[in-house]
């Protein structure tokens, strides 16, 4: 990635307003986004020096003054009896390259505001607020200059307010801890089954009436990620900070790191658009790499971990082998994909019996049945790069010679798992483990992850985490409904890059779905083979692992979609969706379109193509069977030639789906 900006403009106007310390009149700052749709004004009140904040949207009032106030271990809070000492504003309008992900080329467009602000009182601590204003939402940080006291930061809380006219509907993700995998639903409710005893996770996703929002981290650096409850009038949340593992009246400690994470609130007028958007990466800094030549999304193959012990097509027994290995290295070759994960226990046992982490562990060391070394040259003969799955505690007590070592062995990343917090100690682990990883040319796939905040733009070698409810758990239970299928693209999947691991191909429909393990033909899925198929496309992930055993996927229905199926886009079209209802995107990437679209019942999709060039296509569609409803492992294939003012109409069953590839007649 070239780390100067292809074009950059940087206006910058100075107003620096001096204001006296009379409180006769509110003292405010104002910024909106280039558009001037999003408006957003910060005030300190006549009454208390209250700081609050507001913003409209569309001319409406979407967030009503809604305070800022930051909690101290062992001081006052801060947030009251402040005044405004200069106000300065900026604008920023660039565009930069994605490596991978949902849009290769970038804008990077926004109206700034920096406050500068100061007690009244003693001690008189200062205080700078930072707004930015894009097309598609706002983005809120704080800075804590060195001063007399706070040489050293410790807060216990961050209390930002969001503020809403109504009772609105909302999908939130009942985390109630902050020490967890993230791996849990998000339910539909209204803001008031939100309670003060709650910790929400993020994103949060509320349908506001006339506008949609979502509420997320951005660039957490040496800082703890955060929650969210409920607040102290009524229709609000309040962001509440993820404590210390062992001080849960300590969420930050820190001393050069001044700046916070930025809170961000996207707006949209649709919740698709929320999947277009490009802010959590823009948040964050530029690319820290020189060298990113190395950095491939792919898809990759998936182990006996998956598929049990089941594989009749071949005499060893499927496990913890090098056999096994290189039974799914050759299905990731016939399929044209780019790797294959090497997952636990290839190093020997990371729990003990009573489940606690293996500490004696060694993650330089191989069982006597595993060969990393001899997997790597047959996968590289194939083309195939080879993952190995790490416990984090394990990782990080061997990180660097670990590293080296794999480099050495010409193993293409890691898979760390079981992390299970998003504290500042957590924070600082994957900042060490994604440079350290970068050091030694490794892509990072975080498992028991929290969610993307868009340091990948920084560090593109993190190419995917989990923090995901995902497919792994068909195994053992009946949670990965098609609700919640249907849900987590208008969710979990706002901030980016999500380890679902699609693909089963042993359909059941929602009514007849039971949990099959052990050395029967691995896990079921609910909903139809269709439905399964287009979250290779709905869903987004730059290392996209698939779910399933290659003898169940050899030569079915649907297969051949997913061979050289592309896992980064050169460009992201949401074309319809409502969450828990129904989607479907298109994503380029070259020349082809790829479409993806689920739904909850039976639905006609009408596609306009009008994102098509002014020439002539072929569309490849694959779609439920009539019957699949009864046999939901059955679709039909067919083709049609369009242009860029032709209408697709595809017929998709309840539970179900459709995928098509578009490209140039010519190129066929």
């Amino acid at each position: 990635m070239n780390k100067n900006l292809f074009f950059r403009t940087i206006l910058v106007s100075l107003v620096v307003v001096l204001f006296s310390c009379s409180k006769k009149n509110n003292m405010s700052a104002y910024v909106n986004s280039p558009d001037s749709l999003i408006k957003v004004q910060c005030m300190v009140s006549d009454s208390a020096g209250q700081l609050e904040y507001t913003v409209r949207y569309r001319e409406k009032e979407l967030i009503l003054p809604s305070a800022v106030e930051l909690q101290f271990k062992s001081m006052p809070p801060l947030g009251k009896d402040l005044r405004i000492l200069s106000v300065t504003n900026d604008s920023v309008n660039e565009t930069w390259d994605r490596l991978w992900g949902r849009n290769k080329h970038v804008i990077n467009r926004y109206n700034q505001v920096k406050i500068e602000l100061q007690e009244n009182r003693s001690p008189k601590r200062r205080l700078n607020l930072f707004f930015r204003a894009y097309n598609d939402g706002v983005a809120i940080r704080y800075e804590l200059p060195q001063q007399k006291g706070l040489d050293t930061i410790v807060l216990s809380d961050e209390k930002i307010t969001y503020r809403f006219a109504a009772d609105h509907e909302a999908w939130p993700a009942f985390w109630n801890k902050f020490h967890l995998s993230q791996e849990v639903e998000f339910t539909k409710a209204k803001i008031s089954d939100i309670k003060k005893e709650n910790i929400i996770g993020t994103p949060l996703l509320v349908n506001a009436g006339d506008a949609w929002v979502a509420f997320l981290d951005a660039n957490v650096t040496n800082w703890a990620c955060s929650g969210l409850s409920a607040g102290d009038y009524p229709n609000s949340l309040v962001t509440r900070t993820s404590w210390l593992s062992q001080d849960t009246t300590i969420a930050v400690k820190a001393t050069a790191q001044r700046l916070s994470p930025w809170k961000v609130v996207m707006i949209a007028d649709k919740p698709g658009r929320f999947l277009e958007s490009d802010i959590m990466q823009n948040l964050n800094e530029p690319c820290a790499l020189d060298d990113v030549s190395w950095i491939k999304p792919g898809v990759s193959a998936w182990d006996w971990w998956w598929s049990g012990s089941y594989a009749p097509d071949v005499k060893f027994k499927v496990g913890p082998n090098t056999q096994t290995m290189k039974y799914f290295v050759d299905f990731a070759a016939e399929m044209g994909w780019q790797y294959q994960i090497v997952d636990w226990q290839w190093y020997g046992a990371p729990f003990r019996p009573d489940g606690s982490f293996n500490m004696e562990a060694d993650i330089t060391k191989m069982i006597p049945e595993i060969d990393i070394p001899e997997i790597v040259r047959y996968a590289a003969g194939k083309n195939i790069g080879i993952f190995v799955w790490l416990l984090w505690p394990n990782a990080d007590k061997q990180m660097e010679e670990a590293f080296a070592l794999y480099e050495k062995w010409g193993v293409k990343g890691v898979k760390i798992d079981f992390m299970d917090r998003n504290d500042q100690e957590m924070v600082d682990f994957y900042h060490r483990v994604a440079k350290t990883a970068a050091k030694h040319h490794l892509l990072v796939d975080f498992h028991g992850a929290y969610v993307p905040d868009g340091f990948s733009r920084t560090y593109p070698n993190l190419i995917t985490r989990e923090g995901v409810l995902g497919n792994e758990y068909n195994k053992w239970s009946n949670r990965i409904t098609p609700l919640h299928c249907l849900t987590l693209p208008f969710t979990r999947m706002i901030p980016g890059e999500m380890d679902f691991t699609p693909g089963g191909f042993l359909n059941d429909m929602p009514e007849n779905f039971k949990i099959v393990g052990g050395d029967s033909p691995a896990p079921h899925v609910m909903g139809t083979r269709c439905f399964q198929l287009a979250m290779f496309v709905v869903y987004e992930s730059a290392f996209t692992v698939f779910c399933e055993s290659p003898y169940n996927v050899r030569n079915q229905a649907g297969s051949d979609f997913l061979k050289g199926i592309p896992s980064s886009w050169d460009e992201t079209r949401v074309l319809e969706g409502m969450p828990g209802e129904y989607i479907a995107v298109a994503r380029r990437s070259g020349d082809k379109w790829y479409i993806g679209g689920m739904t909850l019942t039976n639905r006609t999709f009408v596609i306009n193509t009008s994102f098509l060039e002014d020439k002539t296509y072929k569309a490849r569609i694959w779609n439920d069977a009539p019957d699949s409803d009864r046999n939901p492992r059955k679709l039909v294939e067919k083709s049609e030639t369009c242009g860029n003012n032709s209408e697709l109409k595809v017929e998709a069953k309840a539970n179900g789906g459709f995928t098509a590839i578009i490209e140039p007649a010519e190129a066929m």
